[in-house]
């Protein structure tokens, strides 16, 4: 436990001080986004971040993503950010300070996402209970996050921070995910039981970056030749493509929609990099889409888009 502690306490020292889908909500077959799809766009939600490092690049690249796609009156609620954080933090936080808190009381939030450090997070059960009482059609999300510093992020082994591997094999990538992944299967399980419906989903981003490394190292993405280029620092801080990707789940997991086909995030346009181009960003949304699909906790299903009346249908429930 020491370890533990001590790790996290880097975590919050180094980095920069720089939300559901609900089980109506579907998202479209495989062919790409058009600009026709804007006719069956979703009702704009209200979206508050409980995030550490490896999330807070998400917010504003997801607000630019629900404009592209005609989503109108999408609201960023709020970005509470704590470096190195588990929810629980997020939580304890001052009062006076508790940005989360306060939005959650006025019933101001339709989906509120959390990216707990380690899963299970106390945290995380307590905000869904203040956010029922205040808005009870409201969702919740859990970012999965990839691991920091290549590390099983349940134990953070001794020694394992100071040299960081970034040329793993896909099997090793999902061993040092797999504790976390099950702890947040386990504790959805739990939350979505003592409610007695499901309010809380999990965005599956260890699992889409295990993907996205799995293709690089086998040469199957162009535009990225390395494992490292996807983080700025040893603790994985993500780089332009990785803060992408995360949005497309995001989106995906949120708004039940395929991110494929939309036009390239300005994160992306910045980076100045001509091999980042629109094959390059779609091959990351194609990575999000076919991972949040193919994971039940996510509640998201690859099937034909409903007729936007069914769809304000179920968000009236």
């Amino acid at each position: 436990m020491k370890t533990l502690a001590k790790c996290g306490r880097w975590l919050a020292g180094l980095v920069l001080a720089a939300t559901l889908l609900p089980v109506w909500a579907v998202g479209q077959d495989q062919a790409p986004a058009k600009k026709q799809d804007v006719a069956s766009a979703p009702k704009g939600l209200r979206v508050f971040f409980a995030a550490h490092s490896l999330l807070w690049d998400t917010p504003t690249p997801l607000g630019e993503l629900a404009t592209a796609a005609a989503i109108k009156d999408h609201q960023l609620v709020g970005l509470q950010s704590l470096g190195g954080s588990k929810t629980l933090q997020h939580w304890n936080l001052a009062e006076e300070k508790n940005k989360a808190k306060q939005a959650l009381k006025k019933g101001d939030v339709d989906v509120f996402v959390m990216s707990p450090i380690q899963i299970p997070d106390q945290g995380i059960e307590n905000f869904v209970k203040l956010g029922l009482e205040h808005n009870p059609n409201m969702r919740f999300t859990v970012q999965i996050s990839w691991a920091a510093w290549d590390v099983d992020m349940q134990t953070f082994p001794r020694g394992s921070t100071s040299e960081v591997d970034r040329k793993k094999t896909s099997a090793e990538l999902k061993t040092i995910h797999e504790a976390n992944v099950k702890a947040a299967e386990a504790q959805a399980d739990e939350i979505n039981t003592k409610v007695g419906k499901k309010v809380l989903y999990l965005v599956p981003s260890a699992q889409a970056t295990i993907a996205l490394r799995t293709k690089i190292l086998n040469k199957e993405l162009p535009g990225l030749t390395s494992q490292a280029e996807l983080f700025r620092d040893a603790i994985s801080h993500p780089t332009a493509p990785l803060v992408a990707l995360n949005t497309y789940l995001h989106f995906a997991v949120i708004y039940g929609k395929s991110p494929v086909g939309w036009p390239m995030p300005s994160l992306l346009k910045r980076a100045n990099k001509e091999s980042w181009d629109d094959k390059f960003n779609r091959a990351l949304q194609e990575i999000a889409w076919e991972t949040v699909t193919n994971y039940p906790y996510s509640g998201v299903t690859a099937v034909k888009e409903l007729s936007t009346k069914q769809q304000e249908k179920g968000l009236s429930r």
